[in-house]
């Protein structure tokens, strides 16, 4: 799942404050399992803004919606009139669903209330670990299921490097050594001769190859 951040109150109400009417705008998948960008959260952070705009004396007026996903067309027949109605739209989306609404929008001022920070797994409520950094070459069926690129601090595709101590990382001695994880697991499955095998360097520049990434599912599209 996407995993956000919402931003420090001060900097949310700099971006809306010269504003008339603003919408702000839940998104009830992903962040919103992370306690963060849902029509609840909407409701708090607005209920936060709006206290801010009376000790400023400031007449803004902020209306509170949410809607199922911010990243696909079919969600927004509900928040349409509300939309139209604003003079900019506060997102509690990730960063996709932010970009998708300006291109959606062409006239509307969008402002993210979240800072996106990764693909995360939920370890126990309220406590996400980051998994995944869709780097678009998957190699976790020969590292066990445990990623080199998201969970080693050096990014390394042939490890452990040579600070790797009792097991933990030479950046930071709380975080596992990802390649000793990778190790570990390969010995538990039967399989440490994969270990064996030399990953060849990983070409970043392929990840940003003409622009941003694009995927179609056959039969879908004409």
């Amino acid at each position: 799942m996407i995993v956000g951040q919402q931003k420090p109150l001060e900097e949310i109400w700099e971006m809306i404050r010269e504003h008339k009417k603003v919408l702000v705008l839940g998104c009830n998948t992903c962040v919103a399992v992370c306690h963060q960008g849902g029509t609840k959260q909407a409701g708090v952070l607005t209920s936060l803004l709006r206290m801010q705009a009376t000790q400023e004396d400031n007449e803004i007026e902020l209306e509170v919606g949410g809607i199922e996903r911010q990243c696909e067309h079919e969600f927004f027949e509900t928040a349409l009139d509300a939309i139209s109605k604003s003079d900019a739209v506060l997102s509690l989306a990730c960063g996709v669903g932010v970009q998708f609404m300006a291109e959606k929008f062409h006239t509307t001022p969008l402002y993210p209330a979240l800072n996106t920070t990764f693909l995360g797994a939920v370890e126990q409520p309220g406590f996400f670990t980051e998994k995944c950094q869709a780097c678009g070459n998957c190699v976790l069926a020969v590292t066990g299921g445990i990623c080199p690129v998201s969970r080693c601090a050096k990014r390394l595709f042939n490890g452990p490097c040579g600070g790797v101590n009792n097991g933990k990382c030479e950046i930071n001695k709380e975080l596992d050594c990802a390649w000793c994880l990778i190790v570990n697991r390969l010995e538990a499955l039967g399989k440490l001769d994969d270990y064996e095998e030399l990953f060849p360097l990983k070409d970043w520049s392929k990840d940003r190859a003409g622009g941003p990434r694009k995927f179609k599912v056959e039969g879908y599209l004409p």
